[in-house]
């Protein structure tokens, strides 16, 4: 039964003159943008033009820091930078095939001569003939590899430098020997420049529009302000990369999270605008209006995708707070765009934008709201099956979280068409899985402590081959490459890590008096995975802690924040789920163009950050809405029937946008970025439409009043005011 409304009550639409009272901040921001209309639209040119310009004339420096202080991996990095930097350079394996043989003497001339031309290239610092070690030519005498050591890390050797390798080694490529390249140097030097996610996305987004709008030119005015604020983004993180750690992949999930989120929050103020003109404001007003209610909740979900991003500086990893800086930033600025340029072009086209929306509502078969009132009646009259149904659902899609398996996507992951692809797998069919991903064993101790190392190692369990101890430029410190029977990616590798630190190698360094350090890209992997899932709860705490704290401070509640925050998880975990199910399980990873493998470490903790932030937009959206009627009314059963009624139009639209952005970033050949479209594209589904328009009235129909209770002792706190 709907509770009696209270004595004091007040509209939640107040009549009184505007101009009789000082404006709100966001009021006035609409009218500073409204009268400088031109202004501000020549100042958001002259920074997305001169952000491009600048960016393009200075070019990027991005890189990829994986780097952990104090784990093993890392500290034989930094022991062979120091001592052997030659060791410490990236490789490129030159990976052959000839059936006829490859110790032939006319492959073996061959061979010889495409080295010597290769040796003379830049950035080759000394090649290793497959004919100087044994343990380079397969078993048969088919396959051989030649390694080809860098200069420097693969990461800093030129494109130019690594495609002139490529070049050389395959001109020899003929007469039934077969010449393909491995590593990572080659891997970045083949990764083109990206599909078409970015265009099919927009256009995608604005048929949408024009469907809820009936206008183009209302339609286009959302993707104008999130073009505007991610070109100008993009712009001044390529001039940021210089002076700070950026990855190299941190644009395309700039402009994925830009793209959504900035059509996200023009279209929450442009749909408010629409509505004050329906009600009979003129369009300064309902601008200010737009401003003073929508904008309130643009800025307000911003600052917590931006709170929720920063969350990942919890965790301590150089390469993810680069991400997360220039992700936040690229929110920031978009909700800028919607609180100045928005209002601006409001103004600009505010006659043709009124003649439109006022067409499209008179053409409009049924008044706003009313099938969404109707729904909203229906899930609040039995809400207890409208909540087990969809959670007990969404639990079960969590479920394949439980056997998460993270690391990188390695070259056989590639498309099959990629020298890098094939030199996997002819190394995979000549010498084992192992030899993709090789361990590297630091030992210091003298060569008697290392040959004891390479003993203890080839008998252990799982290692396939180990190369006898290679010194390095300081006497008594020596490596061994130790090969492993297992792909890079199996989680027996992971099991091998640890057994060779935990049980193998402290025998050794016990009877030698030896230091043993077991190191390479394959431990690299293993050890970042670690501090990711060992830091993943505190990061998780601090992200739902603060946002759940937001939202008290905002709808002076203690029940709203519990349940927004088990509401989010649950979306959270369940697009997680769908993820894991797809990348590393395989299931359905035809229709998308991948292979089975592990999540990308970077792809959980990002996500998470991101779709928590989206989540609360949706979320503030919402109850906002829901608490300005109940405010006005005392009704809890109104309020919630009113508020769903009066948003789920707009956030279904906005959520369809963010859906079709986010999901046609499946169509990029990167399987990091598949991952981020499918896993937000599935978060925003779940989020939007389940937990928003089924999920949330149900709860909020059973907490009734008690929905927005907030205990004395609680009651002191600040208040942060979203609606008007």
């Amino acid at each position: 039964m709907a509770e009696q409304p209270r004595v004091e009550s007040r509209s939640p639409h107040p009549s009184v003159d505007e101009s009789s009272r000082r404006g709100s901040v966001f009021e006035r921001l609409a009218d500073w943008s409204a009268r400088h209309r031109w202004s501000a639209l020549v100042l958001w040119v002259v920074v997305l033009v001169g952000a491009t310009v600048a960016a393009q004339a200075a070019g990027s420096a991005y890189q990829n820091d994986v780097s952990l202080p104090g784990t093993e991996s890392q500290q034989v990095t930094d022991r062979l930078a120091a001592e052997s930097p030659v060791q410490a350079g990236g490789t490129i394996s030159v990976v052959l095939q000839d059936p006829g043989g490859i110790g032939s003497a006319d492959t073996r001339a061959r061979v010889g001569r495409m080295l010597a031309a290769v040796r003379e290239l830049p950035h080759v610092a000394d090649v290793t003939s497959p004919y100087a070690e044994r343990y380079a030519v397969s078993a048969d005498g088919t396959i051989a590899y030649a390694t080809v050591l860098l200069d420097a890390p693969s990461p800093d050797v030129p494109v130019e430098a690594v495609r002139a390798i490529i070049d050389t080694a395959q001109q020899a490529g003929d007469g039934g020997l077969r010449v393909e390249l491995a590593g990572d140097a080659v891997r970045d030097a083949e990764d083109g420049g990206g599909g078409a996610a970015e265009g099919v996305g927009l256009l995608a987004a604005l048929v949408i529009l024009v469907l809820m709008f009936g206008s183009v030119l209302a339609a286009s005015l959302p993707i104008v302000i999130a073009v505007f604020a991610v070109g100008a983004t993009v712009g001044l993180v390529a001039l940021a990369s210089h002076v700070a750690v950026v990855a190299d992949f941190t644009t395309p999930v700039m402009i994925l999270v830009g793209l959504g989120v900035g059509i996200d929050y023009a279209l929450l103020v442009f749909s408010r605008f629409r509505t004050e003109l329906l009600r009979g404001l003129d369009r300064h007003q309902a601008t200010k209006r737009a401003l003073d209610a929508a904008g309130r909740t643009v800025f307000f979900a911003g600052c917590t995708v931006i709170i929720a991003l920063m969350g990942l500086t919890v965790l301590g990893l150089g390469a993810l707070q680069g991400v997360a800086v220039a992700v936040g930033l690229t929110v920031l600025v978009t909700m800028l765009a919607s609180l100045t340029l928005l209002p601006a072009l409001l103004t600009i086209f505010g006659s043709r934008l009124e003649r439109a929306v006022r067409r499209h509502a008179a053409r409009a078969r049924s008044a706003e709201g009313v099938r969404w009132r109707r729904w909203s009646t229906a899930v609040q009259r039995r809400p207890w099956p409208a909540i087990v149904v969809p959670v007990v659902a969404l639990a079960a899609l969590c479920v394949p979280l439980l056997d998460l398996h993270l690391g990188f996507a390695d070259a056989g992951n590639d498309q099959e068409t990629k020298t890098s692809r094939q030199a996997y797998d002819l190394l995979a069919k000549g010498f084992g899985p192992g030899v993709n991903g090789p361990l590297l064993v630091l030992a210091e101790g003298g060569r008697p402590a290392a040959q004891a190392a390479q003993r203890a190692l080839t008998g252990a369990d799982g290692v396939a081959e180990v190369t006898p101890p290679m010194p390095a430029k300081r006497s008594g410190v020596s490596t061994l490459l130790v090969f492993p029977d297992s792909k890079p990616q199996d989680t027996a590798t992971v099991d091998l890590v640890d057994r060779l630190r935990a049980d193998v190698l402290p025998g050794v360094a016990e009877e030698t008096g030896g230091t043993f350090l077991v190191g390479g890209a394959t431990a690299a992997v293993v050890d970042f995975s670690t501090a990711v899932k060992d830091r993943l709860a505190l990061f998780a705490g601090v992200v739902v802690g603060l946002s759940a704290l937001l939202l008290m401070l905002v709808f002076r509640s203690v029940l709203i924040p519990l349940k927004a925050a088990v509401l989010n998880l649950l979306s959270v975990g369940a697009s997680l789920g769908v993820v894991t199910l797809v990348f590393q399980k395989g299931v359905g990873g035809e229709l998308f163009g991948v292979e089975p493998g592990p999540v990308e470490a970077f792809v959980p903790v990002m996500i998470f950050a991101i779709v928590f932030g989206l989540s609360m937009d949706y979320e503030v959206f919402l109850l906002s809405r829901m608490h300005e009627e109940w405010e006005g009314t005392g009704d809890a059963s109104f309020a919630v029937t009113e508020g769903l009624a009066t948003t789920a139009r707009v956030v279904t639209a906005a959520a369809a946008i963010m859906i079709v952005v986010f999901g046609a970033f499946l169509l990029d050949p990167g399987r990091m970025l598949k991952e981020f479209g499918l896993g937000l594209a599935v978060a925003v589904l779940l989020d939007a439409v389940v937990i928003r328009c089924l999920v949330l009235p149900a709860v909020m129909q059973v907490f009734g009043a008690r929905a927005w209770w907030l205990p004395s002792r609680l009651r002191r706190l600040p208040r942060v005011v979203i609606e008007r």
